[in-house]
């Protein structure tokens, strides 16, 4: 009878201890599942910033093309509008046009008489002088693209001050 009372203690030391080793495997578990799905959305985060930062560099080495392409348009002289050379450029600008639509990318306003936004756009030029400090846009130099929203490039503009 004396062996069952020492084996009884025994087996409860035993359930105790291997309790125990359950609590702290089950934690270290819980903080490894945790860890995990913590890396998993850093991860997610992270491949959307460079996916986006792609996104951004590709259109950034576009736009100059763009830019040329609006300078040209700019410039047409009237007797050769029509020409059909010139009407295909026009499509071209609109495809591009509805494109950027696609991609969420927007004009910056920057036609003359809006007002100056230092957010939206870049100063190169200043003429005049204000008493009270209002600043418009004179001429926009080269447009200025949002992302989403966010400023992609500024619009470099000229200002005045009225």
């Amino acid at each position: 009878m004396g062996n069952k009372k020492d084996s009884a203690p025994k087996k409860s030391k035993l359930e105790t201890s291997l309790q125990a080793q359950v609590g702290e495997l089950t934690a270290d578990l819980q903080r490894t599942r945790a860890d995990f799905e913590n890396y998993r959305k850093r991860i997610d985060v992270e491949k959307g910033m460079a996916k986006d930062a792609g996104r951004i560099d590709t259109i950034l080495k576009l736009l100059p093309i763009i830019d040329d392409i609006d300078r040209a348009l700019n410039h047409i002289p009237e007797e050769i509008k029509t020409n059909q050379w010139v009407v295909g450029l026009i499509n071209l600008s609109k495809n591009i046009d509805r494109m950027m639509n696609e991609l969420d990318i927007k004009r910056i306003e920057a036609k003359p008489g809006t007002a100056f936004n230092p957010d939206l756009h870049n100063a190169v030029l200043f003429e005049g002088e204000s008493e009270d400090g209002a600043e418009v846009i004179a001429e926009e130099l080269r447009s200025g693209y949002l992302l989403a929203g966010v400023p992609m490039r500024h619009a470099m503009v000229k200002v005045t001050r009225k």
